[in-house]
């Protein structure tokens, strides 16, 4: 799992990109990642399938926030992504969102 950021320079956003690994889907056909950057709307932000079996996607988020966050799997199952900024707990069942900071 990987998390990159690049913040623009002519504007006060950062691409950020997200991709992750095969493995790490546990062979998932689809991943979604959801957050408050998207209302977490399962639909909003697909991750693509790359043919070697991972997946990447490019979101712009505004700089000078934190955003919480976390992966979804074939729309029934989460998982974390472990190189966060850090994580805060969601008060259900001991689950934790991952925070980028930007």
């Amino acid at each position: 799992m990987s998390i990159k950021k690049q913040v623009l320079k002519t504007k006060p956003l950062a691409k950020v990109s997200f991709k992750l690994s095969k493995v790490q889907t546990e062979g998932a056909a689809e991943v979604a990642v959801l957050g408050d950057f998207n209302d977490w709307n399962p639909e909003a932000d697909i991750m693509k399938p790359l043919k070697d079996g991972s997946f990447s996607h490019t979101v712009e988020l505004a700089t000078g926030a934190s955003y919480q966050f976390r992966y979804f799997a074939d729309k029934q199952r989460w998982f974390d992504e472990p190189e966060a900024d850090g994580f805060v707990e969601t008060g259900l069942a001991g689950a934790k969102n991952g925070v980028i900071a930007l």
